[in-house]
């Protein structure tokens, strides 16, 4: 488990989840699953969501 970067509760990261994937935790806080050192991390994600759908 880690733990969320702005609330500091854990968060589950799915065994199958890659780098670049986003969770949205709990606390409203969108997360991107960054790997650093062969261990997946969350980080505050700072991109733009795209609409793929227009």
């Amino acid at each position: 488990m880690a733990k969320c970067p702005v609330c500091g509760l854990e968060v589950r990261i799915p065994e199958d989840a890659m780098p670049g994937e986003l969770i949205e935790h709990d606390c409203g806080t969108l997360l991107e699953v960054v790997e650093d050192n062969g261990v997946l991390q969350l980080r505050v994600f700072e991109g733009d969501m795209e609409d793929w759908g227009e």
